[in-house]
């Protein structure tokens, strides 16, 4: 119920004949209400301003002048409760009071956001009209406007909802030249892709974004410590490798905590547990999530890189022997090793009969089935080959260069 003095003051203007500044008069007055009672007294002002037959024009320009009022308040409950039931009161006339609609729905987002509400603040925010006819937005406002619905979107994990608003934004974007939300767009698009786990794709936006001069520094060696995470996260194979060489010999990363486990991944070293649980410390829930086979996108990660690693190694090793190096049984080092191979992310041989794994030395392309190599007997008589080749034409060197300087010497001792 409307406090006495607001309640006194709505019935002065009831029975008033200038109702407008009567109006005017009570909403300056009622923001020095005591701020437990000022809901209550709004939302008996609003109800009484559109009871009171004044006509479009004047009830226009004194819904203006409440949302102004209500702009001023400074707690969010007051402003989100106010605001739910003016916005139930414009419906009714929602065409002749769309401008006003927009700017309480904007009120009641940036409290829900004050609040970390993100979920209602984007919800909100995503019942504002950007087509009609009684507003003309430019793209470059519709744009902010959907990059804060995505934002708000994925501050709560909900990537299906933040990629439709995005692809909104993708349609528009190149006619948008402000630096800032070109900044925010490509940072929604990596945030989008590390979440749905296209680290590869999430890293070289990190990266990209690491070199914008509009961000501070700090902000910049922060998406470079994603993009070294996210490049840590991606399958092994020769994408991922040419990623981690790029941040490698980025001269900032030496910086960075990662930095460590970046280098032994873009040198194909194998990475122990101690480092891998340190480096899980500095992780996203989504990074640490688990996968369909039960392990962590971290855990798989490391088992793929760590293949590879022994795979520089070792010419060949049995399967329980694998195992043993990666932490799993034989099968499992198996079927993953058979994976990378068919996937074309590692180059070698299963001899399933004598449960041995032949390398070869070559880096995969990176295309299905190019992983696989010939023959363990073709192999080693190619190499036998190169080697005879090369011994052949080192001493061919050596007999002409003696020719060249010592003629008399060679001649003499020609064998015929």
């Amino acid at each position: 119920m409307a406090s006495s003095r607001v309640s006194e003051a709505l019935q002065g203007i009831a029975a008033s004949s200038e109702k407008q500044q009567g109006f005017e008069r009570l909403l300056a007055l009622v923001r020095s209400t005591p701020a437990a009672q000022r809901p209550v007294d709004l939302i008996a002002i609003i109800d009484a301003i559109f009871d009171g037959a004044l006509g479009i024009v004047a009830t226009r320009s004194l819904s203006i002048l409440f949302v102004d009022t209500l702009r001023t308040v400074q707690n969010n409950d007051t402003k989100t409760e106010v605001g739910e039931h003016v916005l139930t009161v414009f419906q009714s006339q929602a065409s002749s009071f769309e401008e006003q609609a927009v700017h309480i729905r904007e009120l009641m987002a940036d409290s829900f956001e004050n609040d970390e509400d993100f979920l209602a603040a984007a919800k909100i925010l995503a019942g504002i009209p950007l087509e009609s006819s009684q507003r003309k937005i430019a793209n470059e406002d519709k744009v902010r406007f959907w990059i804060r619905i995505t934002r708000n979107y994925l501050e709560v994990d909900d990537t299906t909802l933040a990629e439709q608003y995005l692809n909104k934004v993708k349609n528009l974007i190149y006619t948008v030249s402000d630096r800032d939300l070109n900044l925010h767009f490509r940072l929604c698009q990596a945030r989008i892709q590390d979440a749905r786990r296209d680290f590869l794709a999430a890293a070289q936006g990190y990266h990209d974004i690491s070199f914008m001069s509009v961000i501070a520094e700090d902000e910049r060696l922060h998406t470079l410590s994603m993009a070294i995470k996210c490049a840590v996260l991606a399958p092994a194979g020769p994408a991922r490798s040419r990623a981690l060489g790029r941040l490698y010999k980025d001269e900032r990363s030496s910086t960075l905590e990662e930095y460590g486990i970046l280098e032994k991944m873009f040198l194909d070293r194998l990475l122990t547990p101690a480092e891998v649980e340190k480096f899980a410390e500095g992780l996203a829930v989504h990074q640490l999530a688990k996968t369909a086979d039960g392990s962590t996108v971290l855990a798989k990660a490391v088992v793929e890189h760590n293949l590879r690693g022994a795979s520089r190694l070792y010419s060949n090793i049995d399967f329980e022997a694998l195992g043993l190096l990666l932490g799993l049984d034989g099968e499992k080092a198996e079927e993953t090793t058979a994976r990378m191979i068919e996937q074309g992310r590692l180059v070698g041989r299963i001899d399933q009969i004598e449960r041995i794994i032949w390398f070869e030395g070559g880096e995969a392309t990176g295309e299905k089935g190019s992983g696989r190599a010939a023959g363990v007997v073709g192999k080693e008589l190619r190499r036998w080959d190169a080697n005879v080749q090369g011994l052949a034409e080192e001493v061919e060197k050596v007999t002409s260069e003696l020719q060249l300087r010592y003629p008399e010497f060679v001649a003499g001792h020609l064998v015929v």
